[in-house]
């Protein structure tokens, strides 16, 4: 059996934990989330699951909204003695939106395997 190292259950883990170490401190953790994010959908797509899309789609507006949040701080920010007024602030809004799509995904997964548990069914949802 040939596999890709990116498709054992392990791998997922692995993102979610750097996904959720990430979210203690969003903005210092935000290359955490991004991480976690993408090897989720590198996963989830290798595995064919059919939320693939959904945590692509959520890595792309996370990738989107932390690279425009890394460029506007080294600008010197937005707000105060910045001189850019709090607009500046909204296409960083793309990062908190994806990281919500991501934990969706991720509580349904579980709320699915919850249920599967208790129904006693042998088999598994996808493990991702």
């Amino acid at each position: 059996m040939n596999t890709s190292i990116f498709q054992h259950p392990w791998f997922f883990r692995l993102a979610v934990i750097l996904f959720l170490i990430g979210t203690i401190d969003p903005l210092e953790g935000s290359v955490l989330i991004a991480a976690g994010g993408i090897m989720m959908a590198i996963h989830t797509r290798l595995v064919s699951q059919p939320q693939a899309r959904w945590y692509l789609a959520a890595s792309i507006l996370i990738i989107a909204g932390v690279i425009y949040m890394f460029y506007v701080s080294s600008l010197g920010g937005f707000g105060g003695n910045s001189g850019r007024s709090w607009w500046w602030a909204t296409p960083i809004l793309p990062y908190p939106i994806g990281w919500l799509i991501v934990v969706i995904l991720l509580l349904t997964n579980v709320i699915k395997k919850q249920i599967h548990h208790r129904k006693g069914l042998k088999t598994e949802p996808n493990p991702g």
